[in-house]
């Protein structure tokens, strides 16, 4: 399955950093901030990040009205929409595939025995092959209103999902959820084994943590003007110091993604709505 057309402008990117850094802007139409056109490149995304590697590898034009209607019923279907954090993890998905061309391993979607179920761990977890090697990618998503909030609670995070014991029980779960006949599944089982030392799966694992949060930069400007890309790349810088100067964990690869958005309560209701428009077909 082919990935959806590019739809971030990647305005600052520093990958010689530790950790780097990768500032996504959404950008303007005719005035205003494109909410509307985020959406639907999210909703585009849904087939690939909530469908298993069989299904997808058997989408066609046959079934593919079908398999988009099974997809947005396994995001979620609940009415209480406000603090969910699914889009979160699809904006995610799509960041870390436009931005470095990752491939999806599994989805948490897979981990749900119910459909209005959350499910705690890692946010994404995605490969990159590189040469003969192959990168584990696990992510860590905070979709906020408040920056600071996120990388309060994203760098707890942090620290908590890489403790010893609970990586190996996600291992072990993330393991029972690969699909045999994917085409990087031994390779990616060999790291997760629990006879791979945590020393040479922290060797290969990358960490893509993406937070947003309400920007004052992009509430004030109604087009992407050289004014506008200034003070972007000034706000991102400011917001990169805030979370490096905080105590991150040590020896594992972290890239930053940052997406400042308009206004995050507006976002989710339209990304809800949208939804339920798809779930009615």
């Amino acid at each position: 399955m082919q990935a959806p057309a590019p739809f971030f402008e990647v305005r600052v990117s520093n990958l010689d950093w530790d950790p780097t850094l990768i500032g996504l802007c959404v950008g303007y139409e005719l005035g205003l901030w494109r909410e509307d056109a985020l959406v639907d490149h999210l909703m585009e995304w849904l087939p690939e990040f909530c469908l298993t590697f069989e299904e997808i590898s058997n989408l066609d034009a046959s079934n593919m009205v079908s398999m988009m209607r099974e997809a947005v019923r396994k995001l979620y279907i609940s009415g209480k929409f406000e603090r969910r954090g699914e889009f979160g993890e699809v904006l995610l998905h799509a960041a870390v595939r436009q931005a470095f061309s990752s491939i999806p391993a599994i989805s948490k979607i897979y981990y749900k025995s119910a459909l209005n179920e959350t499910v705690k761990g890692f946010d994404a977890v995605h490969v990159v092959p590189n040469a003969d090697e192959l990168e584990l990618w696990l992510g860590e998503v905070k979709f906020y209103k408040n920056l600071d909030s996120a990388i309060r609670d994203v760098v707890e995070e942090l620290h908590a999902h890489l403790e010893k014991d609970y990586l190996r029980d996600e291992f072990l779960l993330i393991k029972g959820k690969i699909d045999d006949n994917w085409p990087y599944a031994e390779k990616l089982k060999k790291i997760l084994h629990h006879n791979t030392s945590l020393d040479e799966v922290f060797s290969k694992a990358v960490i893509p943590v993406l937070l947003t949060y309400e920007s004052q930069t992009v509430l004030s400007h109604t087009q992407c003007s050289e004014d506008y890309k200034k003070a972007f790349q000034e706000e991102l810088i400011a917001s990169y110091k805030k979370f490096t100067n905080k105590d991150l964990p040590k020896n594992i690869a972290i890239h930053l993604f940052l997406v400042p958005i308009k206004d995050k309560a507006d976002l989710i209701k339209k990304l809800d709505q949208k939804l339920k428009i798809w779930q009615a077909i």
